[in-house]
């Protein structure tokens, strides 16, 4: 396996997120309308403080995996925390690092933006990406409510 690169999403990635955009809710079996795709992908390039960030990882120069990941206030601490709503790695190269590295690179974003904590959530059926969030992070015990 070649190197790996993360870097922040950039406009000329439109085509590379769509398809990784899409791999990814058919892997949760979730359609969404165009409208929530084009606001998405407006907002990634919004300067607002809690806007969601992108970033999008290559092997070979092949856009390979996806992050979003945003920061809000808490009313637990005085800084941000930086919630990872979305991580998406081919199948095709799953198991050589292209998630942990989705995932450190966000860890940096973080510490370098003062947030306090990342997190992030997964469905309890998704194995593969359990085992290793089990061994870059704490599995809090919390489980999720919607209304």
């Amino acid at each position: 396996m070649s190197d790996i690169t993360i870097r922040l999403l950039e406009q000329s990635d439109h085509a590379d997120w769509r398809r990784l955009w899409n791999a990814y809710l058919d892997f949760y079996e979730v359609e969404l309308p165009q409208e929530v795709y084009a606001s998405t992908w407006e907002r990634l390039f919004s300067s607002g403080e809690f806007e969601p960030k992108g970033l999008i990882a290559l092997v070979d120069g092949k856009a390979v995996g996806l992050t979003h990941y945003m920061y809000h206030r808490s009313g637990w601490s005085l800084a941000n925390k930086c919630y990872l709503q979305d991580l998406f790695v081919d199948p095709a190269v799953r198991g050589v690092g292209v998630g942990a590295a989705l995932i450190e690179a966000v860890r940096k974003a973080a510490e370098e933006a003062q947030a306090g904590e990342v997190y992030w959530l997964t469905h309890e059926s998704n194995g593969k990406a359990r085992r290793l969030y089990d061994h870059v992070a704490e599995n809090t015990g919390f489980l999720k409510y919607r209304l």
